[in-house]
């Protein structure tokens, strides 16, 4: 029956596929909506806040695991963290060294108070509205982190979109090795990876949309996130039928053992 109380995936290789998939949206996504579409940046971020504000509502009122709604609030969530980093650095000035140093030490001190409140970090255990709020709050700022790190990988110093997606690549690489090879504690690398995952996904998307001239590939940022988007559906839809026959099955198995 526990993990029909769950709120949050199995950690599995579809998991860490459409994590990665969803932060190339929410880079490539941000700008599409505050270029291509015309509302700017405060306007963008002013809309997408709050349909995260109500997605994440819906999300929290669901008390289980929804691949429909989980996955929306997490791209709704790359989306907004994507812009809070852009907001800073366009608006008031902020530098991306500075950003990400910041986000670094209020996501650490959110672990610190989720631990010292549920003595546990571990994403199995979020199976109560409150360790929930815990989840979402960090990986907003994971997101916010991710995209101030990867943009000063790439552009603030200089090395390119290309060495930027190699770079997190080798990092989510020794980290996996970490886990797998050493035996590392499974919480810590889930959430080190977590993090790697966002400058990696904007890194992707950077990759792919610009100009070869800026050392891009060219695709064009329309392509890739219908491209993306479609495949994020799917995948989810694939979840959301495997999800279902899950529940019927731990349905069924504990009225057998009643």
């Amino acid at each position: 029956m526990k993990n029909l109380l769950l709120r949050v995936p199995e950690i599995t290789l579809m998991f860490w596929v459409v994590k990665v998939l969803s932060t190339t949206v929410g880079e490539t996504g941000a700008d599409f909506l505050s270029d291509r579409l015309g509302l700017g940046l405060n306007g963008t971020t002013l809309v997408m806040s709050v349909l995260l504000a109500v997605f994440l509502v819906i999300q929290l009122r669901l008390k289980r695991y929804v691949p429909a709604s989980y996955w929306t609030v997490v791209v709704l969530m790359s989306v907004v963290g994507t812009l809070i980093t852009d907001m800073f650095v366009e608006n008031f000035g902020v530098s991306l060294l500075t950003l990400s140093i910041v986000f670094t030490i209020t996501m650490l001190a959110g672990f610190a108070v989720w631990y010292k409140s549920e003595k546990t970090l571990s994403i199995h255990s979020i199976d109560t509205n409150k360790r929930e709020v815990y989840y979402w709050i960090i990986i907003l700022l994971a997101f916010a982190l991710g995209t101030g790190a990867g943009d000063l990988i790439s552009e603030g110093i200089n090395l390119g979109y290309g060495v930027a997606l190699l770079t997190f690549s080798l990092s989510i690489a020794v980290v996996a090795f970490g886990y797998y090879g050493l035996k590392l504690n499974s919480t810590l690398t889930f959430w080190v990876v977590f993090i790697l995952t966002r400058p990696l996904g904007a890194s992707i998307g950077d990759f792919l949309i610009q100009t070869k001239v800026d050392g891009g590939l060219g695709f064009g940022m329309t392509p890739v996130n219908v491209i993306f988007l479609t495949v994020i559906v799917s995948l989810v839809f694939f979840m959301t039928l495997k999800a279902r026959s899950s529940v019927a099955t731990i349905e069924v198995t504990n009225g057998a053992d009643s």
